[in-house]
Protein backbone atom coordinates (compact mmCIF):
# COMPACT_ATOMS: atom_id res chain seq x y z
CA UNK A 1 0.00 0.00 0.00
CA UNK A 2 1.30 3.69 -0.57
CA UNK A 3 2.23 5.41 2.14
CA UNK A 4 1.67 9.49 2.28
CA UNK A 5 4.70 11.45 2.59
CA UNK A 6 4.93 15.06 4.86
CA UNK A 7 3.07 18.03 2.21
CA UNK A 8 6.59 19.55 2.72
CA UNK A 9 7.52 16.58 -0.10
CA UNK A 10 4.11 17.18 -1.93
CA UNK A 11 4.42 20.49 -2.40
CA UNK A 12 5.54 21.02 -6.41
CA UNK A 13 6.20 24.60 -6.11
CA UNK A 14 9.64 24.06 -3.88
CA UNK A 15 13.21 23.21 -4.93
CA UNK A 16 15.92 21.82 -3.95
CA UNK A 17 17.97 23.92 -1.02
CA UNK A 18 20.95 25.87 -1.75
CA UNK A 19 20.57 27.33 -4.80
CA UNK A 20 19.57 31.36 -5.68
CA UNK A 21 16.87 32.44 -7.99
CA UNK A 22 17.80 32.03 -11.66
CA UNK A 23 20.62 30.02 -11.27
CA UNK A 24 20.33 26.22 -12.79
CA UNK A 25 23.45 24.20 -13.83
CA UNK A 26 23.35 20.35 -15.06
CA UNK A 27 24.51 18.73 -11.74
CA UNK A 28 21.76 20.17 -9.69
CA UNK A 29 19.58 18.16 -11.69
CA UNK A 30 21.33 15.30 -11.59
CA UNK A 31 22.56 15.14 -8.64
CA UNK A 32 19.05 16.36 -7.68
CA UNK A 33 16.05 13.12 -6.37
CA UNK A 34 12.68 13.52 -6.40
CA UNK A 35 12.64 12.72 -2.88
CA UNK A 36 14.16 16.49 -2.69
CA UNK A 37 11.27 17.98 -3.88
CA UNK A 38 10.21 20.71 -1.11
CA UNK A 39 13.78 21.31 0.69
CA UNK A 40 14.59 24.89 0.11
CA UNK A 41 13.00 27.51 -1.47
CA UNK A 42 13.27 28.89 -5.14
CA UNK A 43 11.14 31.23 -6.86
CA UNK A 44 7.76 29.78 -8.42
CA UNK A 45 8.45 31.15 -11.79
CA UNK A 46 12.35 29.42 -11.78
CA UNK A 47 12.51 25.63 -12.78
CA UNK A 48 13.36 23.19 -9.86
CA UNK A 49 15.79 20.74 -10.61
CA UNK A 50 13.81 17.89 -8.88
CA UNK A 51 10.82 18.93 -10.83
CA UNK A 52 12.83 18.52 -13.91
CA UNK A 53 14.05 14.91 -12.69
CA UNK A 54 10.53 14.04 -12.57
CA UNK A 55 9.52 15.20 -15.94
CA UNK A 56 12.09 13.38 -17.68
CA UNK A 57 12.09 10.53 -15.58
CA UNK A 58 8.08 10.20 -16.56
CA UNK A 59 8.49 10.87 -19.91
CA UNK A 60 11.16 7.83 -20.29
CA UNK A 61 8.20 5.90 -18.92
CA UNK A 62 5.55 7.08 -21.71
CA UNK A 63 3.52 9.60 -19.14
CA UNK A 64 4.25 12.37 -20.67
CA UNK A 65 4.72 15.51 -18.96
CA UNK A 66 4.28 17.85 -21.72
CA UNK A 67 6.65 20.40 -22.18
CA UNK A 68 9.51 19.72 -19.68
CA UNK A 69 10.11 23.04 -17.99
CA UNK A 70 10.78 22.49 -13.94
CA UNK A 71 7.65 24.16 -13.13
CA UNK A 72 4.86 22.62 -10.76
CA UNK A 73 1.20 22.12 -12.24
CA UNK A 74 -1.50 19.85 -13.39
CA UNK A 75 0.25 18.55 -16.53
CA UNK A 76 2.78 17.01 -13.76
CA UNK A 77 0.42 15.82 -11.33
CA UNK A 78 -1.47 14.51 -13.97
CA UNK A 79 1.80 12.06 -15.76
CA UNK A 80 2.39 11.06 -11.94
CA UNK A 81 -1.16 9.73 -12.03
CA UNK A 82 -1.25 8.15 -15.42
CA UNK A 83 2.72 6.24 -14.10
CA UNK A 84 0.29 5.29 -11.45
CA UNK A 85 -2.22 4.06 -13.36
CA UNK A 86 -0.12 2.27 -16.13
CA UNK A 87 2.02 0.19 -12.96
CA UNK A 88 -1.69 -0.81 -11.42
CA UNK A 89 -0.84 1.72 -8.62
CA UNK A 90 -3.23 3.38 -6.54
CA UNK A 91 -4.23 6.69 -8.31
CA UNK A 92 -3.46 10.04 -6.62
CA UNK A 93 -1.03 12.10 -8.79
CA UNK A 94 1.44 12.22 -6.13
CA UNK A 95 5.26 11.34 -6.05
CA UNK A 96 5.24 9.02 -2.90
CA UNK A 97 8.14 6.74 -2.30
CA UNK A 98 6.83 4.01 -3.91
CA UNK A 99 6.34 5.85 -7.29
CA UNK A 100 9.95 7.33 -6.82
CA UNK A 101 11.39 4.04 -6.45
CA UNK A 102 9.75 2.49 -9.48
CA UNK A 103 10.70 5.91 -11.75
CA UNK A 104 14.16 6.34 -10.88
CA UNK A 105 17.06 5.15 -12.16
CA UNK A 106 20.83 5.74 -12.97
CA UNK A 107 20.95 7.16 -15.98
CA UNK A 108 21.69 11.56 -16.00
CA UNK A 109 18.89 13.94 -16.38
CA UNK A 110 20.78 16.22 -18.65
CA UNK A 111 23.56 15.50 -21.20
CA UNK A 112 25.88 17.25 -23.28
CA UNK A 113 24.96 18.03 -27.10
CA UNK A 114 26.97 19.54 -30.19
CA UNK A 115 24.54 21.73 -32.42
CA UNK A 116 25.39 20.38 -35.96
CA UNK A 117 25.04 22.71 -39.13
CA UNK A 118 21.51 20.28 -39.86
CA UNK A 119 20.05 22.18 -36.51
CA UNK A 120 20.60 25.83 -38.57
CA UNK A 121 18.65 24.57 -41.25
CA UNK A 122 15.14 24.72 -42.50
CA UNK A 123 14.24 27.60 -40.29
CA UNK A 124 11.97 31.02 -40.74
CA UNK A 125 12.80 34.29 -39.99
CA UNK A 126 9.55 34.68 -38.08
CA UNK A 127 5.54 33.12 -37.95
CA UNK A 128 2.52 35.33 -38.24
CA UNK A 129 -0.31 35.11 -36.43
CA UNK A 130 -2.80 35.88 -39.47
CA UNK A 131 -3.27 32.45 -41.67
CA UNK A 132 -3.75 34.84 -44.46
CA UNK A 133 0.04 35.62 -44.25
CA UNK A 134 1.07 32.20 -43.41
CA UNK A 135 -0.41 30.83 -46.50
CA UNK A 136 1.75 33.33 -48.35
CA UNK A 137 4.65 31.17 -46.40
CA UNK A 138 6.65 28.18 -47.78
CA UNK A 139 7.00 26.61 -44.89
CA UNK A 140 6.17 27.19 -41.63
CA UNK A 141 9.17 25.85 -39.94
CA UNK A 142 11.49 26.88 -36.74
CA UNK A 143 12.08 30.57 -35.71
CA UNK A 144 15.76 29.41 -34.41
CA UNK A 145 18.14 26.48 -33.55
CA UNK A 146 16.68 27.22 -30.00
CA UNK A 147 13.31 26.60 -30.42
CA UNK A 148 14.00 23.37 -33.03
CA UNK A 149 16.16 21.61 -29.97
CA UNK A 150 14.17 22.60 -27.15
CA UNK A 151 11.52 20.51 -29.17
CA UNK A 152 13.37 17.52 -30.21
CA UNK A 153 14.25 17.56 -26.59
CA UNK A 154 10.61 18.00 -25.26
CA UNK A 155 12.05 21.37 -23.31
CA UNK A 156 10.68 24.31 -22.93
CA UNK A 157 12.82 27.35 -24.58
CA UNK A 158 12.93 29.02 -20.64
CA UNK A 159 14.31 25.68 -19.37
CA UNK A 160 17.07 25.33 -22.19
CA UNK A 161 17.84 29.29 -22.17
CA UNK A 162 18.07 28.38 -18.51
CA UNK A 163 20.87 25.75 -18.64
CA UNK A 164 22.50 27.57 -21.67
CA UNK A 165 22.56 31.04 -20.58
CA UNK A 166 25.69 32.25 -22.79
CA UNK A 167 25.04 30.08 -25.50
CA UNK A 168 24.53 30.91 -29.06
CA UNK A 169 23.20 27.72 -30.30
CA UNK A 170 25.60 27.88 -33.04
CA UNK A 171 26.98 24.93 -35.30
CA UNK A 172 29.41 23.59 -33.37
CA UNK A 173 28.42 24.62 -30.02
CA UNK A 174 28.23 22.37 -26.91
CA UNK A 175 24.63 22.68 -25.19
CA UNK A 176 23.04 21.18 -22.43
CA UNK A 177 19.62 19.30 -22.68
CA UNK A 178 17.56 17.11 -20.94
CA UNK A 179 17.54 13.48 -22.45
CA UNK A 180 13.61 12.49 -22.76
CA UNK A 181 14.79 8.84 -23.80
CA UNK A 182 13.42 7.10 -26.58
CA UNK A 183 10.16 7.27 -27.91
CA UNK A 184 7.51 4.67 -26.80
CA UNK A 185 6.80 2.23 -29.15
CA UNK A 186 4.02 -0.42 -29.32
CA UNK A 187 0.74 -1.52 -31.28
CA UNK A 188 -2.09 0.81 -30.05
CA UNK A 189 -5.53 -1.03 -30.03
CA UNK A 190 -7.47 1.30 -28.33
CA UNK A 191 -7.26 5.75 -27.89
CA UNK A 192 -9.59 6.65 -24.83
CA UNK A 193 -9.61 11.10 -25.24
CA UNK A 194 -10.39 12.29 -21.90
CA UNK A 195 -12.59 15.31 -22.12
CA UNK A 196 -12.80 16.28 -18.61
CA UNK A 197 -9.24 15.64 -17.06
CA UNK A 198 -7.14 16.61 -20.87
CA UNK A 199 -5.37 13.47 -20.99
CA UNK A 200 -4.95 11.42 -23.94
CA UNK A 201 -4.60 7.03 -23.24
CA UNK A 202 -3.22 4.48 -25.77
CA UNK A 203 -4.31 1.26 -25.22
CA UNK A 204 -2.95 -2.17 -26.11
CA UNK A 205 -4.73 -5.24 -27.53
CA UNK A 206 -5.14 -6.91 -24.09
CA UNK A 207 -6.17 -3.97 -22.28
CA UNK A 208 -2.45 -2.72 -21.04
CA UNK A 209 -2.33 1.11 -20.71
CA UNK A 210 1.02 1.96 -22.64
CA UNK A 211 1.32 5.61 -23.27
CA UNK A 212 -0.50 8.74 -21.66
CA UNK A 213 -0.62 12.36 -22.56
CA UNK A 214 -1.81 15.67 -21.78
CA UNK A 215 -3.78 17.04 -24.14
CA UNK A 216 -6.46 19.90 -25.44
CA UNK A 217 -9.28 18.56 -26.21
CA UNK A 218 -11.60 21.22 -27.92
CA UNK A 219 -13.12 23.87 -25.74
CA UNK A 220 -16.62 25.49 -24.60
CA UNK A 221 -17.56 26.87 -28.09
CA UNK A 222 -15.56 24.19 -30.11
CA UNK A 223 -16.27 20.71 -28.60
CA UNK A 224 -14.81 17.52 -29.32
CA UNK A 225 -16.59 14.90 -30.86
CA UNK A 226 -18.65 12.56 -28.23
CA UNK A 227 -18.65 8.81 -28.67
CA UNK A 228 -16.14 6.40 -31.10
CA UNK A 229 -14.24 6.81 -33.86
CA UNK A 230 -11.43 5.33 -35.55
CA UNK A 231 -8.20 6.27 -36.90
CA UNK A 232 -8.55 7.09 -40.86
CA UNK A 233 -5.10 7.20 -41.35
CA UNK A 234 -1.74 9.74 -40.81
CA UNK A 235 0.01 12.60 -42.53
CA UNK A 236 3.20 13.41 -41.49
CA UNK A 237 4.28 17.13 -41.85
CA UNK A 238 0.72 18.03 -43.22
CA UNK A 239 -0.32 21.17 -45.08
CA UNK A 240 -3.72 22.73 -43.64
CA UNK A 241 -6.85 23.66 -45.80
CA UNK A 242 -8.58 26.29 -43.56
CA UNK A 243 -12.08 26.88 -44.76
CA UNK A 244 -14.20 28.73 -42.38
CA UNK A 245 -17.32 27.82 -43.06
CA UNK A 246 -16.34 24.06 -42.13
CA UNK A 247 -14.82 25.25 -39.11
CA UNK A 248 -13.67 28.48 -37.78
CA UNK A 249 -13.29 31.92 -38.60
CA UNK A 250 -10.08 33.05 -37.97
CA UNK A 251 -9.54 36.67 -38.00
CA UNK A 252 -10.53 38.59 -41.04
CA UNK A 253 -10.18 35.53 -43.44
CA UNK A 254 -13.35 34.22 -45.05
CA UNK A 255 -11.93 32.35 -48.15
CA UNK A 256 -10.37 28.72 -48.10
CA UNK A 257 -6.81 29.01 -47.76
CA UNK A 258 -4.00 26.75 -48.06
CA UNK A 259 -1.34 26.87 -45.21
CA UNK A 260 2.14 25.10 -46.06
CA UNK A 261 3.51 22.36 -43.86
CA UNK A 262 5.89 22.79 -40.95
CA UNK A 263 6.14 22.59 -36.84
CA UNK A 264 5.09 25.74 -36.57
CA UNK A 265 1.49 25.33 -38.57
CA UNK A 266 -1.57 25.11 -36.76
CA UNK A 267 -1.79 21.45 -36.34
CA UNK A 268 1.83 21.05 -36.29
CA UNK A 269 4.22 18.56 -37.87
CA UNK A 270 1.65 15.51 -37.75
CA UNK A 271 -2.22 14.98 -38.43
CA UNK A 272 -3.67 11.70 -37.14
CA UNK A 273 -6.81 11.54 -38.92
CA UNK A 274 -10.14 10.55 -37.59
CA UNK A 275 -13.39 8.87 -39.33
CA UNK A 276 -15.78 11.65 -37.91
CA UNK A 277 -15.15 14.38 -40.58
CA UNK A 278 -12.66 17.29 -40.03
CA UNK A 279 -11.76 15.76 -36.61
CA UNK A 280 -8.26 14.78 -35.75
CA UNK A 281 -5.43 14.26 -33.18
CA UNK A 282 -2.55 16.94 -34.12
CA UNK A 283 0.54 18.59 -33.02
CA UNK A 284 0.96 22.38 -31.99
CA UNK A 285 2.84 25.55 -32.48
CA UNK A 286 2.43 26.12 -29.11
CA UNK A 287 3.36 23.47 -26.81
CA UNK A 288 3.67 25.05 -23.72
CA UNK A 289 -0.20 25.46 -24.26
CA UNK A 290 -1.29 22.25 -24.22
CA UNK A 291 -4.24 21.84 -21.43
CA UNK A 292 -3.67 25.27 -21.19
CA UNK A 293 -6.71 27.14 -23.42
CA UNK A 294 -8.89 25.49 -25.60
CA UNK A 295 -8.68 24.01 -29.29
CA UNK A 296 -11.40 23.86 -32.16
CA UNK A 297 -12.83 20.97 -31.21
CA UNK A 298 -9.65 18.67 -32.36
CA UNK A 299 -7.72 16.82 -29.74
CA UNK A 300 -4.24 19.17 -29.75
CA UNK A 301 -1.00 16.93 -28.34
CA UNK A 302 2.71 18.81 -28.30
CA UNK A 303 4.09 17.92 -31.31
CA UNK A 304 6.38 15.02 -29.98
CA UNK A 305 3.69 13.44 -28.39
CA UNK A 306 1.04 13.24 -31.82
CA UNK A 307 4.69 12.09 -33.46
CA UNK A 308 5.25 9.01 -31.02
CA UNK A 309 1.22 8.30 -30.81
CA UNK A 310 1.10 8.63 -34.80
CA UNK A 311 4.18 6.00 -34.92
CA UNK A 312 2.08 3.22 -32.50
CA UNK A 313 -1.04 3.55 -34.21
CA UNK A 314 -2.75 2.04 -37.44
CA UNK A 315 -6.38 2.76 -39.56
CA UNK A 316 -8.87 1.08 -37.34
CA UNK A 317 -7.63 1.89 -33.80
CA UNK A 318 -10.65 2.93 -31.72
CA UNK A 319 -10.67 6.62 -30.31
CA UNK A 320 -13.29 7.09 -27.49
CA UNK A 321 -14.25 10.20 -26.22
CA UNK A 322 -15.03 10.15 -22.38
CA UNK A 323 -15.61 12.35 -19.74
CA UNK A 324 -13.60 10.39 -17.15
CA UNK A 325 -10.22 8.55 -16.75
CA UNK A 326 -8.71 5.71 -15.03
CA UNK A 327 -5.66 7.68 -14.68
CA UNK A 328 -7.10 10.96 -13.54
CA UNK A 329 -6.12 12.00 -9.82
CA UNK A 330 -8.49 11.66 -7.04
Amino acid sequence: MKTDLPMTLLALILSVGGAHAGELHPEMINAASIADIGKGRLSPADPNPAIVRLQVLLDRAGSSPGVIDGLSGENVNKAVAGFEAMNKLPVDGRPDPEVVSRLEDNAPIVISYVVSPEDATGLVETIPEDYGEKAKMQRLGYTSVAEKLSERFHMSLDLLSALNPASQFAPGDTVWVVDPGPARAGKVKKIEADKKIGQVLAYTEDGSLLAVYPATIGSKDNPSPSGKHKVKGVARMPVYRYDPKLNFKQGKNDEVLTIPKGPNGPVGSVWIDLTEPTYGIHGTPEPKLIDKVGSHGCVRLTNWDAEELAGMVKPGVLVDFVNRSPAAPK
